[in-house]
């Protein structure tokens, strides 16, 4: 599957930290600030590092932000470049905006110059931000520890009919399943039947060591 191309206009803590995820899962990143060095700390992970004024359309044109699926707004400290950001981003065509904000007022004031999602984070909120929008499959991610999380998500397509035995996901995926719900309502099993066919709707829970399901959730191949 293509990768999506996301754009991020601000490169602070949040911008650098969901810059950095998204790339790191293969997807086409054009991240943007007025500040060299910001721009520069993000070099080797993005697409493309471009240093300019997120207010100015002629910038965000040349830079191909009327490329991008996505939009990442993430400097929240001044309301007129938010707004004008997403004003710019909107005349461009860019189908969806997400901006960050600094209190419940800026949160209004960018919903209602268009924003289609407004958030008050920093560091631990941008690799969620990242990973929500990645995601295909999983519906939640917990983290225990570094590197041990545990992953939701809806049986994908191909795995459907399938047992759990034939797919051998702790080999494939390094993936420990540790129950499963017949539907999002359902109470969870913990009590597998590895010989039966799963089924499209149900909903695994697992234990994953590494991000190598993670990426390929993200990169569409569980669609």
């Amino acid at each position: 599957m293509k990768p999506k191309i996301f754009g991020v206009l601000g490169l602070g803590i949040f911008g650098q930290t969901v810059a950095q995820d998204l790339s790191k899962f293969d997807q086409d990143v054009i991240a943007c600030d007025t500040h060299s060095e910001k721009v520069q700390a993000v070099a080797d992970y993005v697409t493309k590092g471009a240093i300019g004024d997120i207010t100015d359309l002629d910038f965000l044109k040349r830079v191909g932000i009327a490329d991008c699926d996505c939009v990442v707004i993430a400097t929240g400290n001044s309301l007129e470049s938010s707004v004008l950001a997403i004003m710019h981003c909107k005349k461009l065509g860019v189908p969806k905006i997400i901006a960050k904000a600094r209190n419940t007022l800026f949160q209004e004031v960018l919903y209602e110059i268009g924003a289609d999602t407004v958030i008050s984070p920093e560091r631990e909120s941008g690799s969620y931000l990242a990973s929500q929008l990645l995601r295909h499959r999983i519906t939640d991610v917990f983290e225990i520890e570094s590197d041990v999380k545990v992953i939701e998500f809806a049986v994908p397509k191909t795995w459907a009919g399938k047992t759990v035995v034939e797919l051998d996901v702790r080999k494939q995926y390094n993936l420990n399943l540790i129950g499963i719900r017949r539907s999002k309502t359902n109470k969870l099993e913990t009590n597998i039947a590895l010989q039966e066919p799963l089924k499209e709707g149900e909903i695994i829970v697992a234990i994953a060591n590494n991000d190598t399901f993670e990426k390929f959730d993200y990169l569409g191949y569980f669609n």
